[in-house]
């Protein structure tokens, strides 16, 4: 009879240390990209610096790029699929929600987790989705604001 309550116990423990060992950060894995292992809270001071949304940016076309939502796993993935690395870009969905990108390197995918969006007024990207979906993703370059394609990952 001590063996469930054993299992019980650590199953529990390991269940409280992931939520302690993760209060703060938006994922649970480490992102792939060292320049997004940031705090939550560092994602937003950064976005709060980038609002306004830059509506009088000169509009560049259709990036050289495409967008996947992943509803079920709250995140969007970006591919720049140009010859061409991308430096110092914010990514924009929605005109409302932004999070800075200092490198973004030819064909290499970017896991941009809803909880590293933020509004201007500290707000994260909704992970509930029931009344919020992504309807578009920009990225600014080069002084340009670029539409990205989004298409529905899962």
């Amino acid at each position: 009879m001590r063996y469930p309550f054993t299992v019980a116990a650590a199953s529990a423990a390991a269940a409280i240390a992931l939520a302690v060992g993760c209060s703060g950060r938006p994922a649970l894995i480490p992102n792939p990209d060292p320049n997004l292992r940031k705090a939550s809270a560092q994602f937003a001071a950064d976005a709060a610096v980038r609002h306004p949304y830059k509506a009088e940016a000169p509009k560049g076309g259709e990036a050289v790029a495409r967008s996947q939502v992943g509803y079920s796993l709250d995140r969007l993935d970006l591919v720049n699929l140009s010859q061409e690395p991308w430096t110092d870009v914010e990514i924009w969905v929605n005109q409302k929600y932004v999070v800075h990108l200092p490198k973004v390197e030819p064909n290499t995918l970017k896991i941009i987790q809803f909880q590293m969006l933020f509004d201007a007024k500290g707000n994260y990207f909704p992970t509930n989705n029931n009344k919020v979906l992504v309807s578009k993703v920009e990225v600014l370059k080069d002084g340009k604001m670029f539409d990205v394609p989004v298409r529905l990952g899962d």
